[in-house]
């Protein structure tokens, strides 16, 4: 087995803010990569189930290249009319001499463009150009000593002659593919790194992608600098005029209406419309009464008062109170929620006049295909983000301008368009809001307690600094009551959890240590100044087992 799969899970962001999003209704890859027509240098990633695919494409990103990722059997043909300037063979949990292994079309080998694999990929090599394959006596899995035996190879210029890397394979190779030769070693592997310089195709048994190889992002770029000689244009700030004109050409003269949560994705999606085509755009801002504090006043204020968007406020909270009262269950309140919104904001684009078009913030993550083979957790973690369907009484076109972008793309566009940093580093916040991080019922009296402790929580956090260094933090209220003393009175009142984790993608996180000064401090500010609540708590539960969210 190439690549030994849960070592770490790679997707987009924990939760999606637009509830419409189907599989049925999605961009694809290959239309994504037709949307940026205009960047004449790119990297084609084909993904063999690889966890770590997303990871590959974002370090490409980074050294502002742009790259797509494919499935590993997309043909050669079409791979060649998007003139790569390079192609990388990612890992994967199969075996390459497995009966059903994933293959590529043998005729990429013949392209004429650099070819670099990973892990599965390079074992690929020697599969398809007379190498040989064989499973290790012993694993090699997590951290290695890589040892460079041939400075002179692209892929390690300016690096020293020993990195630490990060192994999670099975298998070995045991004979070189021809024209190959091999350039670094690790302790298990005297071919951990191969190279056919003379036709630009190298190979890496260890994956340079993961944050565990301090120096891989190196190795990617000396790769799509250094040997597919690309430049580095791929930049927000150059995405912006090119995508307007790409919203212009399929919008035309229509109307649009866009959801708009005042979460990170739809923020930076309506900013970026309104740029292209102006009062065209409708924002519709639905209150379900589950909101963050001054959420609805900052939305109204930024985008209404202050980028002058056509804003349609929709204040829904008594009807989602209503629909909620006595409902205890998780599930049942996501549902209640999810199916109210749709019924509420079907009625909000009635009265917003017709519109050919809607406009929603899908990521590239959402985009990209799950490649199904056995052990691969990409796959998995795709059933994740697929939290809702498009009305078919809703019959309306599709805009989804950031379809081409990962998270941290979208953040950073936010900030070229003008955002302001409260709205575009903020972070994530569920779908059905505050509901599901009141345990039990929801009730306006419970939603003022919660609401007023989780504005202090985002208070002292953004004060200490911690806020904009970790994934997420926030209050939870507990359906729990205990015997408190204030002042000469005894109480009796809810529990308050602190919950703070960091994470890179939302599927695993680990709680953060938090300094005791900062802990202390919210606990003092939530008692004293939260009407309702004597006692406060710190969850220090990673994910797995528990989940982030505690609903």
């Amino acid at each position: 087995m190439a690549e030994q799969p849960g070592v770490c899970g790679l997707a987009g962001p924990g939760w999606h803010e637009d509830i419409f999003r189907s599989p049925k209704t999605r961009a694809t890859g290959k239309e994504c990569v037709s949307a940026l027509d205009f960047m004449n240098e790119q990297i084609v990633i084909l993904d063999f189930g690889s966890q770590y695919t997303q990871v590959i494409a974002r370090r490409i990103r980074e050294c502002n290249v742009y790259s797509v990722i494919l499935r590993y059997d997309t043909p050669a043909t079409e791979i060649a009319a998007l003139k790569p300037k390079g192609i990388i063979l990612s890992g994967g949990p199969a075996s390459v001499y497995a009966p059903n292994a994933p293959l590529p079309d043998k005729n990429i080998f013949s392209l004429g463009v650099p070819v670099l694999g990973i892990c599965y990929g390079v074992q690929l090599f020697a599969q398809f150009l007379g190498g040989r394959v064989e499973k290790g006596r012993k694993r090699e899995y997590g951290k290695g000593t890589l040892t460079v035996r041939d400075a002179a190879c692209t892929l390690f210029a300016r690096l020293p002659g020993k990195l630490q890397v990060w192994n999670s394979h099975g298998d070995k190779l045991t004979k070189l593919p021809r024209h190959f030769k091999p350039v670094a070693v690790t302790e298990n592997s005297e071919y951990a790194a191969i190279e056919s310089r003379a036709r630009k195709f190298f190979g890496l048994q260890f994956h340079p992608e993961v944050v565990h190889t301090p120096r891989g992002k190196e190795i990617i770029s000396n790769f799509v600098h250094g040997v597919c000689r690309c430049g580095r244009q791929w930049t927000m700030r150059n995405y912006i005029e090119p995508a307007v004109t790409e919203i212009r050409r399929q919008v035309g003269r229509e109307r649009v209406i866009l959801g708009l949560s005042g979460g990170v994705d739809s923020s930076v999606a309506a900013a970026l419309l309104h740029r292209a085509i102006g009062d065209q755009l409708t924002c519709i801002f639905v209150n379900n009464g589950m909101l963050r504090g001054r959420e609805a006043e900052v939305v109204r204020e930024v985008f209404g008062r202050h980028f002058k968007i056509r804003l349609q406020y929709e204040n829904a909270s008594q009807l989602f109170l209503r629909r909620l009262k006595g409902v205890t269950h998780p599930e049942r309140k996501r549902k209640i929620i999810g199916k109210t919104f749709i019924k509420v904001f079907q009625a909000a684009t009635k009265r917003a006049g017709r519109a050919r078009f809607l406009a929603q913030g899908t990521l590239y993550p959402d985009v990209i295909e799950s490649v199904p083979i056995a052990g691969n957790p990409a796959a998995m973690i795709k059933s994740h983000h697929n939290v809702g369907g498009l009305p078919k009484k809703m019959k309306f076109q599709l805009v989804e301008p950031l379809k081409c972008l990962f998270k941290d793309e979208v953040r950073q566009l936010g900030l070229e368009l003008g955002l302001p940093k409260e709205i575009v580093m903020r972070q994530p916040f569920p779908g059905p809001g505050l509901a599901v991080r009141i345990l039990g019922e929801v009730t306006p009296e419970r939603l003022r307690i919660l609401r007023n402790a989780d504005t202090i929580v985002v208070h002292e956090m953004k004060r200490s600094g911690w806020y904009y260094k970790i994934w997420q933090s926030f209050a939870v209220l507990l359906p729990v009551r205990s015997v408190g003393v204030m002042g000469d009175e005894r109480t009796y009142d809810y529990t308050i959890a602190i919950r703070a984790v960091e994470s890179q993608d939302g599927m695993t996180a680990d709680w953060v240590k938090l300094p005791y000064e900062l802990l202390e401090k919210l606990a003092s500010r939530i008692i004293n100044e939260v009407k309702g609540v004597n006692r406060c708590v710190f969850d220090i539960t990673s994910k797995p087992p528990g989940t982030i969210e505690w609903e």
